[in-house]
Order: C-alpha cells, then sequence, then structure tokens
C-alpha cells in the first residue's frame, strides 16, 4: 500500500498488547471533527488518525504500527515523538496496586484534542483537568449509541444511553476492552428484541466481568529522549530540561545500558535526592 493511498482508517484486526497496557485515551476528548489533525505534516496527521481510530488496549508500539501502516520503523518513531511535541501523546508510567503488590506499567497516553504542557503536568499529578470549552460525551455513553451499528436490533436512544451510561462505565473502569464489550452485548440475540434498553441493562448486570485493572497509585511521564522519568511539570514538549537543552545530550555519567535500571531506581525512590542523575 503506497504511503499517498494510506487513508489512515485503522485495520479492524490491528492487534491488541497484552492486558493492561497499548493504547490509553486521555480523558474529555473533543468529539471526532474533519480537522483534528489538519495542523500536523500529511505522515504524522495518517499516523495519528489511524491511532485515533483504535481502541484502548491496542499495540502503538513502533513495532506494531510498522507492521500496520505503510511506513518503516524509523518514520513512525520520528512521528511519535513529534506527536508527543504537538500535545497528542505523552509516554510514562503508573505505579500500580495490584493485589498485595506494586508494579510499575508501562504506558502510552494519546488525546485526539491537543493538550498543553499545563494539562499533562496536572494528568501526570493525576488531577485530571476538565475541558470547559465545550462538553463532550464519556467513552460509555458513545459505546452504547454506536451499539445498533453491530447490531440494529439493539439500537438505544439518548435517554436509553444515559441512563444506561453507569453501568457501561463499571465495566470500563473494570478493564475491558471495546471488542469484549461488543461480544457480550451482541453474541446470540434473539431474532427480534422488543426493549432494546432491557436488554442491553440485563446483560450489563449479569455478564459484568471482575475487575483486572490494578489501581493507579502514582504516575510518572518519560523524556522523549533519554527515557528517564521525570515529574510532568519538569517536563516541556514531552522532553526533560538537559535534552531541550542540547537534544543529542543524555543524562550525564549514565551509560546507555544502565539508563532503565537507574530510572527503575529513581521511580521506586530508592536512591537518595543526591544521588539522582542531574538534570
Amino acid at each position: 500500500m503506497a504511503a499517498s493511498q494510506f487513508s489512515g482508517a485503522p485495520a479492524p484486526d490491528h492487534p491488541m498488547a497484552n492486558p493492561g497496557y497499548g493504547k490509553r485515551s486521555a480523558p474529555d476528548q473533543r468529539p471526532r471533527t474533519g480537522a483534528d489533525f489538519t495542523h500536523l505534516t500529511p505522515r504524522d496527521a495518517a499516523i495519528a488518525a489511524y491511532i485515533d481510530g483504535l481502541c484502548d488496549g491496542a499495540d502503538i508500539s513502533v513495532k506494531t504500527l510498522a507492521k500496520a501502516l505503510p511506513y518503516g520503523q524509523c518514520a513512525i518513531r520520528t512521528t511519535l515523538n513529534r506527536l508527543q511535541e504537538a500535545g497528542h501523546l505523552r509516554r510514562g508510567s503508573e505505579c500500580v496496586v495490584s493485589g498485595e503488590n506494586l508494579l510499575w506499567v508501562t504506558r502510552t497516553f494519546f488525546s485526539r484534542t491537543a493538550r498543553d504542557e499545563a494539562w499533562w503536568a496536572a494528568y501526570g499529578r493525576g488531577d485530571v483537568p476538565k475541558d470547559t470549552q465545550r462538553a463532550t460525551r464519556s467513552r460509555a455513553f458513545i459505546l452504547l449509541a454506536a451499539l445498533g451499528r453491530t447490531a440494529p436490533v439493539l439500537s438505544l436512544s439518548h435517554r436509553d444511553c444515559v441512563a444506561l451510561e453507569p453501568q457501561m462505565t463499571e465495566w470500563l473502569r473494570r478493564g475491558a476492552t471495546e471488542p469484549e464489550i461488543l461480544q457480550a452485548l451482541t453474541t446470540g440475540l434473539p431474532d427480534r428484541v422488543h426493549h432494546p434498553a432491557a436488554l442491553v441493562a440485563t446483560r450489563l448486570r449479569t455478564k459484568l466481568p471482575p475487575s483486572r485493572e490494578p489501581r493507579t497509585v502514582l504516575r510518572t511521564l518519560e523524556c522523549s529522549e533519554c527515557r528517564v522519568p521525570g515529574t510532568a511539570d519538569a517536563l516541556a514538549g514531552g522532553k526533560c530540561r538537559t535534552c531541550r537543552g542540547n537534544p543529542t545530550r543524555r543524562a550525564p555519567g549514565l551509560p546507555p545500558q544502565k539508563v532503565r535500571a537507574q530510572a527503575r531506581a529513581v521511580r521506586a525512590g530508592l536512591l537518595p535526592k543526591a544521588d539522582r542523575p542531574k538534570r
């Protein structure tokens, strides 16, 4: 497929990441429009539109995107960095509670709506900012409203979607993916459905899955250059102060093969502040 013919529409069989990983949609995004990515270069806009169309949990690693798109890994890596600089994407980690354990989980957050540094900084602190310029529907409402496209007999009214929104939100909170939800709600339907909202409500209640989404207790964002984590307030354009001052410079005195180990130690609070890499 030639790059000039690439439409940006996601393939229906795009692979999913391991549970708990993959794409994470940022909250409070505005509805999709044809002008969402017109401020980007054509290639960046096409890749951004592709990622935007993927469901949460989709694998958006460089290697997987290179297999799905007509661009090489180097081009996609460059685009992802530019999407980060433009405010559409952030890479980072979350410390989550899973049973009795504390785990650091890699996250890639994507926002169709470009966000400024103040917004991402607030999000990194766990203080989810609200977009007061334009109201938008929740992901749960959108899934309910779109049910009729997959199963016409389950077409719901606006009032039905509002009433069922809390139940759908609970499914999402428990880590259910969009394909899993659609399968649970649309598989084995009778030929005629007299009360779609009642049937959906029953299935949302009786098929509610156990929670498999660990609880986030701390979030950090990574520098797009050196990958060392820092506070959200210290990153501008996705880069730390050192890399903004010299894009080719890495964390001083830190061998590349030890970056990850040092980063994990910083995250876990094992290194005294005086021993951490200087920025």
